[in-house]
């Protein structure tokens, strides 16, 4: 049965000789689990996703990670049902959108990156200003 584990495994490598960060894989799970949840809960999404999107922009970012979050929302490879399947708000499936469209230029191409919004930084800041109705928090 497809799950996160085989997502990971899909994902989970080296690009151009460099490996992909162990300390990426619980920050994955998390996103993974908060898209997947039924009903899905939009503060703890946004919470995952901007652990994830902190790692990149700071001591996370590596081509390899870079690549490695890219493929795992571009494809979905693995994923126990496609994330664009679920029924999240627009602006949280853009976003999940971005991070499977040009992440993987963050370190050799980071202009290509920045032109389509979507070094970690501005998704980052994407995510900071998502709302999340009924939670007190935004």
């Amino acid at each position: 049965m497809p799950g996160f584990e085989n997502a990971w495994h899909a994902v989970n490598g080296s690009r151009d000789g460099e490996r992909v960060s162990p300390e990426l894989r619980p920050l994955l799970s998390d996103v993974y689990a908060a898209v997947l949840s039924t009903p899905t809960n939009l503060g703890e999404l946004k919470a995952s996703l901007e652990r994830l999107l902190e790692f990149l922009a700071e001591t996370g970012r590596t081509n390899a990670n870079c690549w490695a979050v890219d493929m795992f929302f571009c494809r979905s490879e693995g994923w126990g049902r496609d994330w664009t399947e679920g029924d999240l708000p627009e602006d949280f499936h853009d976003v999940l959108a971005l991070m499977g469209e040009a992440l993987h230029d963050t370190v050799r191409s980071p202009e290509i990156a920045s032109n389509f919004d979507c070094l970690p930084e501005q998704l980052l800041t994407r995510v900071r200003n998502l709302r999340v109705e009924g939670s007190g928090r935004q």
